[in-house]
């Protein structure tokens, strides 16, 4: 297809796009995706060739025939039918707590078998961000204290952990 070909779709785009676009916006249809439908009729008239070298009221009768069969097979498409335009976005991805919840009752109950003081000292940096000195201050008790408990309370958790089949 030469130059002549170019000039005749070019004459025929010009001549019937815009009634084709009209057309199928009234169907009704996207008016960006009938912009599509229109490119993909003039498209399929300059593949066929032979429908170009009919006369005016051939070419537009079937360039109408193929705009609207194109835009009704969309219409008709399962993307169609399923996605639906909205203002609102649907509520984003939220982590399952599952996994957390189980990971707090895990922790919770091996942190029961610690004592009195080493699970006040534990509790009180992981959980409340104290640090020795403020644990040392509100229990009464020297910083060494402190940081022996947090020491031995740390042993004997990892080893309640270990014993509920968690591993390092």
């Amino acid at each position: 297809m030469g130059a002549e070909t170019d000039a005749l779709l070019r004459r025929i785009h010009d001549e019937y796009a815009d009634m084709l676009w009209r057309y199928v916006v009234r169907i009704p249809y996207d008016s960006e995706l009938a912009r599509d439908v229109v490119q993909e009729a003039l498209l399929r008239a300059w593949k066929d060739g032979a429908i170009l070298e009919r006369p005016d009221p051939v070419v537009r009768a079937w360039l109408v025939k193929v705009a609207r069969n194109l835009a009704l097979d969309d219409l008709r498409s399962a993307r169609t039918r399923r996605e639906r335009a909205t203002e609102v976005l649907p509520e984003g991805h939220q982590e399952d707590e599952t996994r957390r919840s189980l990971d707090a009752w895990l922790v919770t109950d091996a942190l029961a078998t610690l004592s009195q003081e080493h699970r006040e000292v534990v509790v009180g940096a992981y959980y409340g961000g104290k640090t020795v000195a403020t644990l040392a201050e509100e229990l009464g008790i020297a910083a060494g204290t402190v940081k022996s408990r947090m020491h031995y309370g740390i042993r004997a958790l990892r080893l309640a952990l270990q014993e509920r089949g968690v591993t390092a």
